[in-house]
């Protein structure tokens, strides 16, 4: 391989590296934005940080797609880097510990959500059953919460 190409290599390796960071580093604020917008019950802001949460993933995809080419095509610069490399997967890391955080958060107020329909339509949807011609038949039963 002559000199140009290889350093060609290097500087495309190290730029996919770069811009790996900046992702990741993009995403953990958009996790922290996610967190904040479930805080305040934000739904659109909510909206935005999944929408650019999805789009940061496929980028940092494509980037790694990229970069384990590139270290395929030159594995003695793919081991200098090495640093680096572990550097993003420690802050990829903390991203899945935040995005677990976040899908946590969304769980309980989903559990919280179903309790509060079950007290509303009166059933807590394990009574539901099926019929001998495969209709579900459900409790409709309505509960007087309150009397005036």
């Amino acid at each position: 391989m002559n000199r140009q190409l290889q350093n060609e290599l290097d500087s495309a390796l190290k730029a996919v590296l770069g811009d790996m960071q900046q992702a990741v580093g993009q995403l953990a604020q958009v996790l922290e934005a996610e967190r904040t917008a479930l805080g305040e019950n934000n739904s659109e802001a909510l909206d935005q940080a999944g929408a650019r949460k999805q789009a940061l993933m496929l980028q940092l995809e494509q980037l790694d797609t990229e970069r384990q080419q590139l270290g395929r095509e030159h594995p003695a610069m793919a081991g200098t880097l090495e640093p680096t490399w572990a550097g993003i997967v420690q802050s990829l890391r903390r991203c899945q510990q935040l995005n677990q955080r976040n899908g946590n958060t969304v769980n309980q107020r989903l559990n919280q959500v179903r309790q509060a329909l079950a007290i509303l339509t009166g059933h807590s949807g394990e009574s539901e059953l099926y019929g001998r011609s495969g209709e579900l038949h459900a409790s409709l039963r309505s509960q007087v919460l309150a009397a005036a």
